[in-house]
């Protein structure tokens, strides 16, 4: 058994964890925050068999989209371009996508 630990943007948390209920994966859902950008992000446990890994990380693939978001000059311009340095205007970001981990589960139990 595997645990997939999945941080997706917020604004794809329904299609991502719906997808997943429909193939019948159960899913928990924990509010987080980015630490780059500090934007909502929501992180999804799913336990799956083993043979089920693949399937269920296509599905949170395809249904977790990038897009570009132009951050505002309150991004401290170090983060983004070195020590020093001034920003006055924002900058393009790509945001979204998923990023999956799958760890191995040693013990399960479910009642």
């Amino acid at each position: 058994m595997k645990l997939i630990v999945a941080i997706v943007n917020k604004d794809d948390t329904a299609a991502v964890s719906g997808a997943l209920r429909k193939k019948e994966y159960q899913v928990t859902k924990i509010g987080t925050t980015g630490g780059f950008l500090q934007k909502g992000n929501t992180t999804l446990l799913v336990g799956v068999e083993d043979d089920r890994v693949d399937d269920a990380v296509a599905v949170i693939k395809s249904n977790g989209h990038r897009r570009v978001v132009r951050t505002g000059p309150n991004l401290p311009a170090e983060l983004m371009l070195g020590p020093g340095a001034v920003m006055s205007d924002g900058v393009d970001v790509t945001v979204g996508g998923a990023t999956v981990f799958v760890l191995n589960v040693e013990r399960y139990e479910h009642e």
